[in-house]
């Protein structure tokens, strides 16, 4: 359930406007952050990026359905014959100064927004009620939430209580020529391969006659950079990369496949 990231690894990242900033500010000022925009639009990596950036600690959290309260802030475990508490990554986080990153923050079940609301106030304190612990969060710590907005339907969207206490950011997928970078700084595969693909992208989240429930990608577009330098076909790659992923109706695939079969001469 949680990645660490150490904090000398810098994750390679495209800024696309002024993110960087908001993120610095918001930290400095001891801010929470939401971040909302598309599946594969570089939201996980930017705030790998910035953890690595800052020097902190980043605790990841993939939230889902049976994600709860305790998972988060930690639960007392028996091993050798006795009881032993065991913080969660947000406690750990709290503890350290760190970030702790919830990714698709909706997704968890209802009663872990309670638990965020005293850390994304003014107060920044998390209570531990099993253990009777009262933490403050020192100034480093920093919550940072994430969701896909156009994806959750109305009985996974955040509540207004929750999302007023963010300050919030918008990702969305990068020009063509930030994407072009951010697929040549990836995978160093050549511009002119970076430019087909970006156009492949473009093309297929134009559609609008095709029942897709994503976009294509930017990082759908990095698999088949890869596998294209690794030696597969280029169509090949595309349609394991991203057609497939995007769609299981045949019907649909095929006619996807129509772009990317004229985008490299077939």
């Amino acid at each position: 359930m949680k990645r660490e990231t150490p904090i000398m690894d810098h994750p390679f990242y495209q800024p696309a406007g002024n993110e960087i900033e908001v993120f610095e500010q918001a930290w400095r000022n001891r801010l929470p952050l939401l971040i909302k925009g598309p599946t594969g639009c570089g939201k996980t990596r930017f705030v790998a990026h910035m953890a690595a950036r800052l020097g902190l600690p980043l605790h990841t959290v993939a939230c889902h359905d049976d994600l709860t309260a305790a998972d988060l802030v930690g639960r007392h475990l028996i091993g050798d014959g006795k009881t032993v508490w065991c913080d969660g990554p947000l406690t750990r986080a709290v503890r350290e100064g760190g970030i702790c990153y919830l990714d698709e923050v909706v997704e968890a079940r209802k009663d872990t927004t309670v638990v965020l609301h005293p850390l994304a106030d003014d107060r920044r304190i998390l209570p531990i009620d099993r253990t009777g612990e009262l933490l403050q969060a020192p100034p480093s710590f920093m919550l940072v939430v994430s969701y896909n907005p156009g994806y959750q339907n109305l009985l996974k969207g955040m509540k207004p209580s929750t999302r007023q206490r963010f300050v919030s950011l918008r990702f969305d997928f990068p020009t063509p020529v930030q994407e072009e970078a951010i697929l040549i700084g990836e995978t160093a595969c050549t511009p002119d391969l970076a430019r087909r693909l970006v156009g492949i992208a473009g093309a297929l989240r134009a559609l609008k006659d095709r029942d897709l429930e994503e976009a294509a990608s930017t990082r759908l577009l990095i698999y088949a950079a890869l596998l294209i330098k690794g030696g597969m076909d280029p169509v090949a790659a595309c349609r394991t990369a991203i057609v497939e992923s995007l769609t299981d109706d045949i019907d649909t695939v095929e006619a996807l496949m129509e772009v990317v079969a004229a985008t490299f001469g077939r």
